[in-house]
């Protein structure tokens, strides 16, 4: 685990004192009900937010909970946030073990007794300790039905409404899906240099090979820094591509070794469909 799971446990106390007052006032204060009442839905990171307003559409107010460019291995929760919580109607988790989940997520739910909570990652076999699955569009789908289908049962008044835009961003996502399949088919190099490994389901959907210098939220060693530059040789790759969020000296430092450059892919974009074919096409450029 990353620093944050031990700092994020240490400010729990803090926190839950400090919104306590607000807190009480949020109990009390009347639900808005009736079939055009706007659900008040909580997300995660900002790709889940992004299918949450897709779906639900003018129908939904979203809160995110770790903000663009945030990091969600080590982001706390400000007071303000717990408070928008505890009022909430739904919280969508990504479910795939985001450490902001696992730190987070139960004292966040314990002040909301009557939030319902939606599990994305339904149905989606999680590869080992890799939370991140939304960088896989295939899967990204399969978010999004699960999605439909909580605030769907959630709010069966307005089932049709999340079930049609449900289909359109589907739609959406297949187009996507299809680009990238497009753009990456027949490259003779499937192999790619990462600092922090955060498109290995996207690799597995499109038959490359993630390289990463990062292991286990761990800086790497001067050994695995070696590794890492003998691979990039090894299989003629000019990019070393970084997170914005974890970018790190260490990257810069396998650019430099290998004559290549830092090109950044930014797995936490909060336009889903725009970021992953900018992802795609910077990978397209080493792959060639």
């Amino acid at each position: 685990m990353h620093t944050g799971l031990r700092n994020g446990i240490k400010r729990i106390s803090g926190l839950l004192l400090a919104t306590m007052c607000v807190l009480s006032a949020v109990a009390c204060a009347p639900s808005q009900g009736g079939d055009d009442a706007t659900l008040s839905v909580v997300a995660t990171i900002p790709p889940l937010a992004d299918f949450v307003n897709q779906v639900g559409g003018e129908r939904v107010d979203v809160t995110l909970m770790v903000p663009a460019g945030a990091s969600p291995h080590t982001y706390e929760p400000t007071p303000g946030q717990m408070v928008e919580v505890s009022g909430a109607d739904i919280y969508v988790k990504v479910g795939s073990g985001v450490e902001f989940e696992i730190v987070w997520l139960d004292k966040l739910l314990s002040q909301n007794e009557d939030i319902v909570l939606v599990d994305s990652s339904k149905g989606i076999a999680v590869m080992g300790n890799d939370p991140h699955i939304w960088n896989s569009p295939v899967l990204a789908m399969q978010m999004v039905e699960n999605i439909v289908a909580g605030l769907s049962a959630a709010d069966p008044a307005n089932a049709a409404a999340y079930e049609s835009n449900g289909e359109s961003f589907l739609s959406e996502l297949t187009g996507l899906d299809n680009e990238i399949a497009t753009l990456l088919d027949g490259a003779n190099n499937r192999n790619f240099l990462i600092y922090h490994p955060s498109f290995a389901y996207f690799a597995a959907e499109y038959d490359l090979v993630q390289l990463a210098i990062e292991h286990h939220g761990k800086p790497p060693t001067p050994q695995v820094l070696q590794q890492s530059i003998d691979a990039a040789n090894e299989h003629n790759l000019q990019y070393v591509f970084a997170a914005p969020q974890l970018a790190t000296d260490n990257a810069q430092s396998v650019a430099d070794a290998i004559g290549g450059e830092v090109k950044f892919l930014d797995p936490l974009a909060d336009s889903y469909i725009e970021n992953m074919s900018l992802v795609a096409k910077s990978l397209s450029q080493e792959l060639e």
